[in-house]
């Protein structure tokens, strides 16, 4: 087999997944190893009493039609089965006045005049101004930090494509890449400030004071790219795409963690738990820099072996809930958020998110499976979970019955009609997903040199929220397709030549006709 073709990739999060569908379409030869049972990571969806619960990520976006998920779907042949969102979400605020973030230009913007006042207007042109142009550049290939020739005249060319066509000025955005969203909430209604401090927490994981202007206006821009709730759960997309990495002749081996990748005169040799042996010219890692850095031991880059886990890092305390439908109406909507009191953080917000009605791949008949999350700091559960083990499943119920009662402002019925409440934390999102000390979410978007290049050395490669664009399906899936690229410009003349087309010859995937044997041995 010719050099390069060999790719194995670790962890079957969104971004492993993508890159691995799109080089294994590309004729490369590639292997996925998982650890778990399933495919998807944070993003994935497990089973639980007759349940399936979303384990982190519940807010799908980039299904507009133009937009990067429905791209990729295209090139894989994946029809994913999701339906548009009316509404992205509703959000409660701490005087108890909801805002509706309508997915309609034209109703969200009623909603925002009636509930922050006209004077709001002048910091929404400037979030949709910005925010068209940065996704302009995403979706036109551009990559950030550019890692080489090819990368950087791809930024050039994206920017003067983005300059030509969108309205931003350029320099205002050299200017708000110094400066948090903050700048442009000055004399801004208090709720104003309220909401997007709480929207910025979950998708950039800081308020407005310290989130880099340019991050924050694109990361309030998801609810305009193509939300749309997914039948059967987040982890429906990546068992499709685990299924289009089969198709195209690819291998995904579950139960298999990863203990060592060590180098080999032709490569690399990755070695898992259960005595695998995979041989690799590229090595992708869907895992924290410094999980990767661990993987390699002595071998690793120096700048990757400096990598530590960030102190202004996030965890998440989890409640996955059962309840009976009564609980919801059928047009309530299904992502809720529910600020409970100021500052936001650890425990002050809380994200809600229901399954579809209609979804009997999620519940049991006349059931609902619900998702409850809320930002926590990692250090006070791991000590305890150390060094007092009663105290850690005391804090833990305390948590789990603050949710529910913060549940209940926007789902009353939720205590009436619980029938199962499973908490998890930090210390469950690394028994899990082998995240150290179970930080999700990516790092707190403060700066835009805070997000790794995805590069790390010859034939090393990370995928996942650590690299730009961050976290979020579509932004994982964006950087997959970035990592792909990069190790197909690489590649043989022949590969090259495949890059991104679809195979006239190549059937669709769909949720009818994809098998997991993941989830099928989960739920027996």
């Amino acid at each position: 087999m010719a050099r390069d073709r060999r790719v194995v990739v670790i962890g079957a999060g969104i971004g492993g997944l993508t890159a691995a569908a799109l080089l294994a379409k590309a004729g490369l030869d590639v292997t996925i190893l998982e650890a778990h049972i399933y495919p998807g990571g944070c993003a994935g969806t497990f089973y639980h009493q007759s349940y399936r619960f979303d384990a982190g990520a519940t807010l799908a976006a980039g299904f507009e039609p133009s937009g990067g998920m429905m791209r990729l779907g295209e090139a894989l042949g994946i029809a994913w089965p999701v339906d548009p969102a009316e509404v992205a979400l509703a959000v409660r605020l701490p005087d108890g006045i909801v805002v509706t973030r309508w997915t309609d230009a034209e109703r969200w913007r009623q909603e925002r005049l009636e509930k922050f006042g006209p004077v709001a207007e002048s910091f929404w042109r400037w979030q949709e101004r910005t925010a068209d142009a940065l996704w302009s550049l995403a979706l036109n290939g551009a990559s950030w930090p550019p890692q080489g020739g090819r990368e950087l005249a791809r930024l050039g060319g994206a920017g003067v494509r983005m300059s030509a066509g969108a309205p931003a000025s350029l320099p205002g955005l050299a200017l708000d890449a110094l400066r948090p969203v903050a700048a442009h909430l000055r004399g801004a209604p208090q709720n104003l400030s309220r909401y997007v401090d709480g929207q910025l927490l979950i998708s950039a994981q800081a308020t407005s004071d310290a989130a880099n202007a340019l991050y924050g206006a694109a990361a309030l821009d998801m609810p305009r790219r193509g939300v749309a709730h997914v039948r059967g759960g987040m982890g429906t997309i990546a068992t499709l795409l685990m299924e289009a990495v089969r198709q195209q002749g690819g291998r995904v081996h579950l139960r298999q963690r990863v203990t060592s990748v060590q180098t080999a005169p032709n490569g690399y040799i990755v070695i898992t738990d259960k005595g695998m042996t995979a041989p690799a010219d590229h090595v992708i890692f869907n895992l924290p820099p410094w999980d990767a850095a661990t993987l390699l031991g002595d071998a690793a880059p120096t700048a990757l072996g400096r990598a530590h886990l960030p102190a202004d890092g996030w965890g998440a305390f989890m409640t996955y809930v059962g309840l009976e439908e009564n609980a919801a109406t059928t047009t309530a909507p299904l992502h809720q958020q529910t600020l409970l009191a100021e500052p936001p953080g650890e425990g002050n917000s809380l994200f809600l998110s229901l399954s579809l009605a209609d979804d009997p791949g999620r519940a049991p008949a006349g059931h609902r499976a619900l998702t409850i999350s809320t930002h926590t700091q990692l250090g006070p559960w791991w000590e305890l979970f150390e060094h007092d083990r009663d105290a850690y499943e005391a804090r833990k119920t305390q948590y789990l019955e603050r949710l529910l009662n913060g549940a209940a402002h926007t789902l009353p019925g939720v205590r009436a009609s619980l029938k199962l409440a499973l908490p998890g934390t930090p210390v469950s999102f690394q028994r899990f997903t082998h995240r150290s000390r179970g930080w999700v979410g990516g790092f707190p978007q403060t700066r835009l040199d805070r997000a790794w290049a995805p590069g790390l050395g010859r034939g090393l490669w990370l995928v996942g929220d650590s690299i730009f664009p961050g976290q979020s399906v579509l932004a994982t899936a964006l950087g997959g397709r970035r990592v792909a690229a990069a190790i197909i410009a690489s590649a043989p003349r022949e590969i090259r030549r495949t890059e991104y087309t679809t195979r006239r010859d190549s059937s669709t995937i769909s949720p009818m006709s994809s098998e997991s044997g993941a989830l099928r041995e989960h739920s027996k």
